[in-house]
């Protein structure tokens, strides 16, 4: 098999794999860059919601990118949930979600990230959540521009587990550090209360609609064998 040097990607370790573990106190954020380079793993990525309060304190990012460097790890994005939709069909919640996204890119930049992960969630119209979508983007890209941040966009519930949706708004975005961060999960567009999809999206089609816009893949193992 390749070494990881010869593969035309590098591997990185998403924080949601330990969710379980952060949520229940049997691991700090400040501990996942150990947690990955025993994996051997040469990047992380982090989960907004595990240092949610954390965003502008600066003692408490510099001991991130100390940690990360004892570890020999690159930081490589922060998945941002919980601050708003930013294809929403109110407008004026729309543009406070892309403002409440402002601090992370700088947290981001801070970090010596590549990206942020956002949502395209909150659309009720289809088209109109497009443009809202797009719109959004575009105003969010150009303020990150500024920080060399790109703003990724995953397949995550809703119009954006919808491939076809999503290369709709993609084939509209201009700014070059905007794109997609497929994941080999989530093309789930509708679940019931007891999380159970009701409507899937075709995961191989999915995946060829969102890969021409993509900037990072998160990829995801669900059946292990002896090989």
């Amino acid at each position: 098999s390749k070494s990881s040097d010869e593969l035309f990607f590098k591997i990185s370790l998403a924080q949601w794999s330990f969710h379980r573990s952060l949520r229940g106190g049997k691991m700090d954020n400040l501990d996942f860059a150990a947690k990955a380079r025993s994996f051997g793993c040469e990047g992380v990525e982090y989960v907004n919601g595990f240092f949610k309060d954390k965003a502008k304190d600066m003692s408490y990012l510099k001991e991130m990118n100390a940690r990360a460097n004892s570890e020999g790890q690159q930081n490589v994005l922060i998945m941002v949930d919980g601050e708003g939709g930013l294809a929403d069909a109110d407008t004026s919640k729309r543009l406070k979600a892309i403002e409440n996204h402002y601090k992370w890119v700088e947290a981001a930049n801070f970090l010596g990230c590549h990206a942020i992960r956002v949502n395209l969630a909150g659309g009720v119209d289809k088209d109109d959540a497009v443009k809202a979508g797009v719109d959004s983007l575009t105003k969010l890209s150009e303020f990150a521009k500024g920080s060399n941040i790109n703003v990724l966009v995953e397949n995550h519930g809703g119009f954006s587990s919808n491939g076809e949706w999503m290369a709709q708004v993609f084939s509209q975005i201009e700014n070059k550090n905007c794109g997609t961060l497929p994941d080999f999960g989530n093309f789930c567009i509708k679940k019931d209360k007891e999380r159970n999809c009701l409507e899937a999206y075709d995961t191989y089609k999915g995946m060829k609609e969102l890969l021409p816009f993509a900037k990072a893949v998160s990829a995801k193992s669900y059946d292990f064998d002896a090989e």
